[in-house]
């Protein structure tokens, strides 16, 4: 298995839309890219961590190519936008990726320039090698998933 980290807004939807894409074996919420020790979502949110609600992202790269993940990830927010994502402001949602490898630094930085191109707009998504990575709250976990499931109790 091959894992990478990417922050793009609310963690919640990020993991939703990565959970949905076949050899994408497993997802975690959770926060990076900062200085502060084992974060709690409070700390987080108080803007002073450093830190980015993240998704750590594990792949079969048998079945999804790494390239295919970026796509992905460029689709699902707007990188142009800094510290924020619609109405998610501060800079735990800004764009990231994180990466393992040089490879998919390589790969990140390749479709990062395509991407500006493409929109005519400088992107702000920073691309770092992967820190430590801090696994948030339960509740967090797969909240989409979790959230529709209970919906479905009370509208059947």
């Amino acid at each position: 298995m091959e894992k990478v980290i990417f922050g793009a807004g609310c963690f919640w939807g990020v993991q939703d839309d990565f959970d949905k894409i076949k050899g994408v074996k497993k997802t975690i919420v959770g926060y990076s890219g900062g200085h502060y020790k084992n974060p709690a979502y409070k700390d987080v949110c108080s803007d002073a961590t450093g830190h980015a609600e993240v998704v750590l992202v594990e792949y079969d790269e048998k079945i999804i190519s790494f390239k295919e993940l970026l796509k992905k990830f460029w689709e699902v927010h707007d990188p142009t936008t800094g510290d924020r994502q619609g109405v998610d402001i501060g800079s735990q949602y800004r764009s990231t990726i994180y990466y393992y490898t040089e490879k998919q630094r390589k790969e990140a930085m390749e479709s990062k320039n395509k991407k500006e191109k493409e929109l005519k707009k400088k992107i702000t998504t920073e691309i770092k090698k992967a820190k430590e990575f801090y696994k948030a709250e339960e509740y967090h976990q797969h909240y989409h998933k979790r959230k529709f499931s209970l919906s479905k109790l009370f509208f059947m």
